[in-house]
């Protein structure tokens, strides 16, 4: 059956066939991690595991990659502002590689008790210095970068379409406006984006450092995901995954630095991008009080499988209100979900007539029909009830649910 996904860079639901039939390549943007995860991770990362899970139901082989971004994330992503591992450093009293290794492992901690499948390959920023320095090199031979005294810049100028992808305007990228902004007089355009910075002015004290051709310093965030995805995966992916959020800057500019490095091969075929979620109608915030964690759903006494449960409720391209309410039917929902799947094992056999495969297999298509249709988790969780109230056997049922459930990852045999 036919897989259709909506790529964000065409704005089109399309076919999915993989460049290689026999590996599908995905690459899945990563933590930052100088703080906690929270709710809204949980979110794009759940639907990302269902993606993959819905590629390996659908007999592909897949290669998923994740980076680890832990150095050159700035509070912007436009290259603005302090270092955000430096800044979780300060806040937690640890030095930048405690904060970075802390986080890390607690943001993996996380997705497991969403029962998110962990990635082929983890990859972290600081293990692949070499391998961002040999790209910034390239880009340099191609004439895409240049050099000023305070860092290594892309040259988005030079490279044509830059302002249309994702259907954004030139306008919509424009940084340093603000007074308070500080930019370097000899970057060449407002969209030019940070390859390398150096440990100079603002970061002269910039405690991760490397030697580079172009002086001491680190990388930019950009880089870190051409870089280490072009190592384990080629020259060019399948599926690239992010937020909604990356689409104005870090998307574009991975784009831009890859497709300038290998001579203009299109970089990822599909681009998955996941709505934000809202907390009680707004947007998370520690300082509105609605900003949750894992560790939060399960100090209230929640099953995290209930909030994965509440996430399949919403299309991932619609953006998701969270509430605790919410939360609580949820977890009711899924407690019934897993005693109605309980009773079946010891229900007494149903008397079906001779079509019991044609509705079998009519249960099995209509559910691989929904979730095949850019990933609609919702629509097969309703077929799920559907073949709960049907007449066939109950061991059919049982047998039918258990193996939608290797796509929606609610561990309904437990």
């Amino acid at each position: 059956m036919d897989l259709l996904l909506y790529n964000s860079l065409t704005r089109n639901k399309e076919l999915f066939i993989p460049i290689d039939p026999n590996e599908v390549k995905i690459y899945t943007c990563g933590m930052t991690v100088y703080d906690y995860a929270h709710i809204g991770h949980g979110r794009k990362y759940v639907m990302d595991d269902i993606l993959k899970r819905v590629l390996v139901y659908n007999g592909f082989k897949v290669k998923h990659v994740q980076n680890v971004t832990d150095v050159g994330h700035l509070v912007s992503d436009a290259d603005e502002g302090e270092d955000k591992l430096e800044k979780g450093a300060t806040k937690q009293n640890k030095t930048v590689w405690e904060v970075a290794e802390f986080f890390t492992n607690n943001f993996y901690k996380s997705m497991d008790k969403l029962n998110i499948l962990r990635p082929d390959v983890i990859c972290k920023a600081t293990e692949h210095i070499k391998e961002q320095i040999e790209l910034i090199e390239t880009l340099f031979k191609n004439g895409y970068a240049y050099d000023t005294t305070e860092a290594v810049y892309f040259d988005t100028s030079k490279f044509k379409g830059y302002g249309e992808m994702f259907g954004q305007e030139m306008g919509d990228k424009k940084t340093g406006v603000r007074s308070e902004v500080k930019t370097d007089k000899n970057k060449r355009n407002n969209a030019d984006f940070v390859l390398w910075f150096k440990r100079v002015g603002r970061f002269k004290d910039h405690v991760m450092h490397w030697n580079s051709p172009w002086g001491d310093g680190f990388p930019g965030w950009h880089i870190e995901c051409s870089s280490m995805s072009m190592k384990y995966l080629g020259e060019q992916l399948d599926i690239h995954t992010g937020g909604e959020d990356h689409l104005s800057i870090h998307h574009p500019n991975e784009i831009a630095q890859s497709e300038g490095a290998t001579g203009k091969k299109p970089f990822s075929r599909f681009w998955v991008h996941h709505a934000f979620l809202m907390v009680n109608g707004k947007k998370m915030s520690k300082s509105l009080g609605n900003y949750f964690t894992i560790q939060d759903i399960l100090d209230k006494g929640y099953d995290p499988l209930a909030l994965r449960y509440l996430y399949l409720g919403t299309h991932y391209k619609k953006p998701m209100n969270f509430t605790w309410q919410s939360l609580e039917s949820a977890s009711n929902g899924l407690k019934n979900l897993k005693s109605s799947i309980l009773n079946l094992k010891s229900s007494p056999r149903n008397i079906l007539s001779d079509d019991k495969e044609n509705k079998i297999e009519g249960f099995r298509n209509k559910f691989l029909s929904a979730i095949n249709d850019d990933l609609n988790t919702s629509k097969a969780l309703s077929v799920v009830f559907e073949v709960l109230k049907s007449n066939i056997p109950s061991e059919d049922k049982y047998d039918l649910v258990i193996s939608f459930d290797e796509i929606l990852g609610l561990k309904l045999k437990d």
